[in-house]
């Protein structure tokens, strides 16, 4: 296999030219094993394959939260509708107990359902892969739900450096 090309861009371009994609934004919960709950913004989420079910997102190797995810067995993929940007910014930015006064319920893994999230996927952390500066965890989806039955509730989605929601073209 022929070795990859050094880059030919700035890493600012490189920055500006991902902002271009337009990402839907989830929290991804935990608990540690001390039990407090543990949760953070992400919108590096993705399917990987449906047999087995497996999602995937990343988490930059300096993050507070690393150490719990990494050891943990499982976490739930949160998906945000576009009414819940408060609770993207909590758990972006807030430091100190994210989960203060927010409603969420014990999954059946015991790990954070947050109530009103569009959908959820608990997993159990399959794997992880080391890549640049951020870890890559799949998770295998043992159970998932949404809570919109109409498709009418709009997601949260990041695109360009600003959030936006989605209407039918």
């Amino acid at each position: 296999m022929k070795p990859a090309s050094p880059p030919n861009f700035d890493q600012d371009a490189f920055r500006r030219a991902l902002s271009q994609f337009a990402t839907g934004v989830t929290v991804i919960t935990t608990r540690a094993p001390s039990g407090q709950l543990i949760g953070i913004t992400a919108s590096s989420f993705n399917s990987v394959s449906m047999t087995p079910p497996l999602v995937l997102w990343s988490l930059a190797t300096r993050s507070a939260s690393m150490p719990v995810f990494r050891e943990n067995s499982h976490y739930v993929v949160n998906v945000l509708a576009a009414s819940q940007l408060d609770l993207c910014k909590r758990f972006a930015t807030v430091k100190g107990d994210r989960f203060e006064g927010v409603s969420h319920a014990a999954g059946d893994s015991g790990m954070p359902v947050l109530d009103g999230a569009i959908a959820w996927f608990e997993c159990h952390n399959r794997s992880r892969y080391e890549e640049g500066d951020h870890v890559i965890f799949v998770g295998e989806v043992e159970r998932c739900g949404f809570t919109d039955q109409t498709g009418e509730t709009q997601p949260l989605v990041f695109q360009n450096g600003s959030f936006h929601s989605l209407g039918p073209l």
